[in-house]
């Protein structure tokens, strides 16, 4: 019976674990459908906890939350929450216009030492370790008296991205009122000292009152507009033309400076590619593309030909005058007014030009030399002259007059001793003497002609002895490539002979030290041979005892020619002589 109850439960739990999985088949296939219907809009969308509808088309595994997001009866509700922003994870940051206080007290000053200040100076902010006040002798905590203010207690300001990188937080705009009125301090005192000249001027009979009057009207008003141009420079800006071009800042169109179709373009006046450079973008060619030619054959030298003629320099110089003259205070400028500028600029050549003389003169009067600044003629310049003098290919003159030759303040052309040529007016292998007598001995007496006889039979002597009766032949010069070859040559030849002594050395070396080997060897043996022949016990203490040295490889060639064959039948008289 037992049995029997037993399979009757087991079939019951499997009935039941079926019965489980069709349910759960069913709630899943609902579950499906819903969405389905969800996704299609014939059923309404899943709401949160907030009450808000979820998407039905956002995929599982994002609308699927963690395991950790319950409702309030610990079932698992269907939200987003944690998609979205966690708000204990959220950074804060401060408004950008709050800012650290510089040099702010704290509170009024208290009167008495408190407890827990600072016992140097009676702060409350700090401690004394951290005081930034003088030691004092006797701290505030004994003497009570002059109690340090608190210092205020800087905020933690955090800040974004941008906030760190705010160049102008914290700065008071009310700051740079001190840089304009140092400005307004230095227009008015250029007003003043410019007054004080024109009174000075006026005085002196130099200007008018009316001129007087003017011009300070005139400086007045300009400064007054100065304040409007910056405010203007846009407007201005924009009817500026661009390079090249015309620029019409209305219409908004732009219009290329094109040249007259009967015109040659300026890239076909010389073909060849390497004339002149032509920039196809600003239709310009600056050099000259005819180099060969002179300027008045041309019809076209350049773009940069108008700069270097006509009024092109002239204007250039009084623009630079303008640049200067307004750099020292003189209102002056180009365009505004050209005849005033010209006026002033000949003026100052003028007086350039009486200064230098005058300065010139008076250097002259003072230290004087004149004469000196007279420049002599062209052919005394250039050493020119019309004697005419004709020269050998050995240098020595054919026709005309020899050149005298410069004397010097030391004595010259002393002749001692009977001799018609000074010392050192001969020369011969290394060698200086006397061109009279060919000798080389200084001081001495002149031989004459026999002296020259005698040197000369000296020398063909010494030719006959060093070169032997053999004539000797000019060799032609050699390359440069036979040189090198030749010297590499040499340069073989020498490390070859090198190598060849240094391997003969050491052979040399080998063959002594293998004697010294076979000597000792030989000693070895002998000794050996002794020792063996004597009792046991009549041998020294470790006479057999092996040295403890490193064998040279000698030694063991040695050994190795001493080493006693046994099968040899002649080992018997090996060592006899």
């Amino acid at each position: 019976p037992s049995r029997k109850s037993a399979n009757m439960a087991s079939e019951q739990t499997t009935e039941e674990q079926a019965e489980q999985k069709i349910s759960k088949r069913e709630d899943w296939k609902k579950k499906k459908e819903l969405e389905e219907a969800r996704k299609a809009g014939t059923a309404p969308a899943e709401v949160d906890e907030e009450g808000k509808d979820i998407n039905p088309h956002i995929p599982q595994y994002i609308a699927s939350a963690p395991w950790y997001y319950y409702g309030r009866d610990g079932e698992k509700i269907p939200t987003l929450k944690h998609q979205r922003p966690q708000p204990e994870k959220q950074l804060s940051f401060v408004d950008q216009d709050k800012w650290f206080k510089r040099g702010v007290k704290a509170g009024p000053v208290a009167t008495k030492f408190r407890k827990g200040a600072c016992e140097n100076c009676g702060s409350m902010t700090h401690k004394k370790k951290d005081c930034f006040e003088r030691p004092r002798k006797v701290g505030a905590r004994f003497t009570g008296d002059k109690i340090a203010p608190d210092e205020h207690m800087q905020p933690d300001l955090s800040f974004d991205y941008d906030g760190k990188r705010d160049r102008w937080n914290g700065f008071n705009p009310e700051e740079y009122q001190a840089v304009i009125d140092e400005y307004a301090k230095v227009e008015m005192a250029k007003r003043q000292l410019k007054e004080q000249k024109m009174t000075e001027d006026l005085l002196a009979g130099k200007i008018s009152q009316d001129r007087r009057d003017e011009d300070l009207e005139e400086d007045s008003m300009r400064r007054e507009g100065d304040s409007d141009e910056d405010e203007d420079e846009d407007k201005y800006a924009d009817n500026i033309d661009m390079a090249g071009q015309k620029f019409d800042s209305k219409r908004r169109i732009t219009v290329r400076n094109l040249r007259i179709r009967e015109d040659t373009a300026k890239y076909l006046l010389n073909l060849d590619p390497n004339s002149a450079y032509y920039d196809p973008k600003t239709r310009s060619m600056r050099e000259n593309p005819y180099k060969n030619k002179h300027l008045e054959e041309v019809s076209y030298a350049g773009d940069n030909f108008v700069r270097q003629t006509g009024d092109t320099v002239k204007m250039a110089q009084e623009q630079l005058f303008a640049w200067d003259a307004s750099g020292r205070g003189t209102d002056v400028h180009l365009q505004a007014d050209p005849t005033k500028l010209e006026l002033l600029h000949k003026e100052f050549k003028v007086k350039k030009d009486d200064f230098k003389q005058n300065q010139k003169g008076s250097i002259l009067e003072k230290y004087g030399g004149e004469e000196h600044l007279e420049a002599p003629p062209k052919q005394l310049l250039l050493a020119q002259t019309e004697d005419y003098v004709e020269y050998s290919r050995h240098g020595t003159i054919l026709k005309g007059q020899e050149k005298a030759v410069t004397k010097s303040k030391y004595e010259e052309d002393v002749l001692i001793n009977n001799h018609t040529a000074i010392w050192g007016s001969y020369w011969r292998e290394g060698r200086w003497g006397y061109r009279c007598c060919h000798s080389f001995v200084k001081m001495s007496y002149c031989t004459g002609e026999a002296g020259r006889q005698v040197a000369q039979m000296e020398m063909a002597d010494m030719e006959l002895r060093n070169f032997g009766e053999e004539e000797e032949e000019e060799e032609a010069p050699k390359s440069l490539l036979e040189q090198h070859q030749e010297k590499l040559k040499k340069s073989k030849k020498k490390k070859k002979k090198e190598r060849q002594e240094a391997e003969e050395k050491e052979q040399k070396e080998k063959e002594e030290k293998l004697k010294k080997a076979l000597k000792a060897e030989e000693e070895r043996n002998k000794t050996y041979q002794e020792i063996m022949k004597l009792d046991e016990r009549k041998r020294p203490y470790n006479s057999l005892a092996a040295d403890y040295q490193e064998v040279t490889e000698e030694e063991l060639e040695a050994f190795r020619i001493k080493r006693a064959n046994y099968d040899d039948p002649m080992k018997n008289m090996l060592g006899q002589k």
